[in-house]
């Protein structure tokens, strides 16, 4: 099963979801849609509850629903009930909550982009566009962000070729780019700009993207012409690759004689953006 993880957002409310390729279907935490259809402060609880009374009734929805792997609020990934959006309609029929008919609306919406964008990719690009206007950022960022998920993605691909696991193997040699170039690890990276959650690239400043791409980049062709067969090779590719974009910025700091990686996160970044443009 191929799957693409995402964070769908209904009236600000996240919930998890998953694209199974294979099946083209998504697939969505029930958990999190019973918190956002009744507001209880235990959806957990009322799933369980709900769906004992569904299997003495002889629902099949209960029966039926699948568990997946999903990011929890720890940062680690639990098998969560899940159901797709045909199983989904049935459950709201149980769940008595004004908000059921919006939601409805929201999951025929979710559908209808993610088949345009299969069909014509460009639509998931301009929606991802949007999505960081809206945010604030400056179009030149912008243009380097989604150049930075192209890369990502040649990277992931490159690394299931070698046999590279998805989760803890790709996070490790992440690691391995990461500080190769930075000097900090993804996690030290993200402390050192007070970040938690959120995605270390949407903080990144244009220039620390640029190298994160160099090196990321590197690695993917250097892999490429070796064909690692061990992680351990893999691991030593990666911080090969790293360590070429890391001489890149210091190259570069030495003669502007400023720090490449910095505290400034996306807040500090769109406020100094909006700065300029009102001088």
């Amino acid at each position: 099963m191929t799957q693409d993880t995402a964070i769908k957002l209904f009236n600000d409310k996240q919930i998890r979801t998953l694209w199974d390729n294979d099946q083209e279907k998504w697939f969505f935490s029930i958990v999190d849609v019973i918190g956002v259809l009744t507001e209880s402060p235990n959806p957990r609880k009322y799933w369980s509850v709900l769906k004992t009374r569904l299997k003495a009734e002889g629902s099949q929805l209960a029966t039926n629903c699948s568990q997946l792997k999903m990011l929890s609020a720890d940062g680690k990934y639990y098998k969560t009930d899940v159901a797709d959006t045909e199983q989904l309609f049935r459950l709201i029929q149980s769940i008595p909550s004004p908000k059921a008919e919006p939601f409805k609306l929201w999951l025929a919406k979710i559908g209808r982009e993610r088949i345009d964008e299969i069909e014509d990719p460009e639509i998931g690009i301009e929606r991802l566009m949007e999505t960081y206007l809206r945010k604030g950022y400056s179009t030149s960022w912008i243009n380097q962000r989604l150049k930075s998920i192209e890369v990502r993605k040649e990277l992931t691909d490159e690394w299931e070729n070698r046999g590279v696991k998805k989760g803890q193997e790709y996070a490790i040699l992440t690691d391995e780019i990461t500080k190769a170039w930075s000097g900090f690890t993804t996690k030290q990276y993200k402390d050192y700009k007070t970040l938690k959650k959120e995605n270390l690239r949407d903080h990144m400043t244009n220039l620390e993207l640029v190298l994160n791409m160099l090196a990321e980049a590197t690695t993917t062709e250097i892999s490429k012409e070796k064909k690692p067969k061990t992680f351990k090779e893999n691991q030593k590719i990666a911080k090969q690759g790293g360590t070429i974009a890391g001489n890149t910025r210091k190259e570069i700091e030495a003669k502007s004689g400023k720090k490449i990686v910095t505290r400034e996160n996306a807040k500090q970044l769109i406020e100094k953006k909006n700065k300029e443009l009102d001088k």
